[in-house]
């Protein structure tokens, strides 16, 4: 469809009081676009708020009751017709009357006695300058509807690409790929049960985000680890276990590498949150843990976290040096643990939240886990 063809089929409200004017505008535009009239205020503000909407209104200024400049105020607060072009067509030629309705809004003025020619090319110029304005919102609307499908599209492969990663380490090791859904989830609740509570470092749904989609590399540093050391399934000798506890350092620093020489560090926000779980998820409150032995809120809160999360999962599923422990049992360690290994306040959130870690760890159980609960 070309430009002519589009504003010929333009609907132009035409609002007077005077049948006569009316009458003249309609001589004068029916040729050419649909047409519809308001003989005052009320009926042009219900007319313009009716489907179709007019693409353009002609308005009369000197009407009774509610004058052209009320009607056109009007049409600004209502969200539904602040957008339609108006040309006031009136009688009046002080430059303080057009000053006042261009203020309000107007798009022109077209005084009387009406001129065809100026009536034709004015309504024509407002009615081009719409239908352009239309065409760059519809497509404003497609790409900002284009930049949102490619944007999740790409955190989609963000996603995938992060679980096969965090999966290649865990086909290292002794534990299952729900280990992964499972600690990802606990930490998930734990988040969201901590923002309940006004956790000061749960800021909002954004932080939540970073943080659990961060959880799956938590031991990523275990594709560092020899085989008979990681898939050991005795005790560690002491220097085994040195040489295991350097997996949280190792995680990290293959994190930092891959991203380390990108000028732009701000879109690695979650990979960032993925070192500090890496390096510190085995730090204990108490200052026991590996590998820097910190010790309360000097410890990363996303590590805190994991390692909750982790140690739960750990205890209520088997392992090749294990067997799986009791859910009663397991939820008594981690009781027990508040204020030594655990971060106290995330051990109320656990406690809040067993059913939901019960839940999650019944979705993605491992078949041990199932006979153990």
């Amino acid at each position: 469809m070309s430009s002519n063809q589009t504003v010929a089929t333009a609907t132009i409200l035409i609002v007077d009081d005077t049948p006569e004017n009316i009458a003249t505008l309609g001589d004068l535009l029916k040729p050419y676009y649909n047409l519809r009239v308001a003989i005052n205020g009320p009926r042009a503000l219900a007319s313009a708020h009716s489907d179709p909407r007019p693409d353009l209104i002609l308005l009369d200024v000197m009407m009774p009751e509610m004058d052209g400049y009320t009607v056109l105020s009007r049409l600004r607060e209502n969200p539904h017709t602040a957008e339609i072009p108006v040309i006031f067509v009136t009688a009046l030629d002080a430059t303080d009357d057009e000053t006042l309705g261009l203020a309000l809004g107007a798009a022109d003025y077209i005084t009387k006695p009406l001129r065809p020619a100026i009536v034709l090319a004015r309504v024509r110029s407002q009615l081009e300058l719409k239908q352009a304005r239309d065409r760059m919102r519809d497509q404003n609307l497609w790409l900002e509807a284009e930049v949102a499908r490619r944007m999740k599209q790409n955190q989609l492969i963000q996603d995938a690409s992060m679980r096969a990663l965090a999966s290649l380490a865990e086909t290292r090791d002794n534990e299952t790929g729900n280990h992964i859904l499972r600690t990802q989830g606990y930490v998930e609740v734990l988040c969201q049960e901590l923002a309940r509570m006004h956790h000061p470092e749960i800021r909002d749904a954004h932080c939540i985000e970073l943080i659990t989609k961060a959880a799956p590399l938590h031991d990523i540093g275990k594709v560092g680890i020899p085989d008979q050391i990681l898939l050991k399934p005795g005790k560690l000798t002491e220097d085994e276990w040195t040489i295991m506890r350097t997996h949280s350092a190792l995680g990290a620093e293959a994190i930092s590498r891959a991203i380390q020489d990108e000028a732009d560090q701000s879109v690695f926000d979650f990979l960032h949150v993925a070192m500090k779980i890496a390096h510190y998820h085995h730090e204990k409150w108490d200052g026991s843990g590996y590998p820097d032995g910190l010790a309360g809120e000097n410890i990363p809160l996303p590590a805190r976290l994991m390692a909750l999360a982790d140690v739960f999962d750990a205890l209520i599923n088997r392992r090749c040096y294990k067997k799986a422990m009791p859910l009663e049992l397991a939820v008594s360690v981690i009781q027990e643990g508040k204020g030594k290994h655990f971060d106290p306040m995330i051990v109320d959130a656990f406690s809040n939240c067993l059913e939901q870690f019960i839940s999650i760890a019944l979705r993605y159980a491992d078949t041990e886990f199932e006979s153990a609960y």
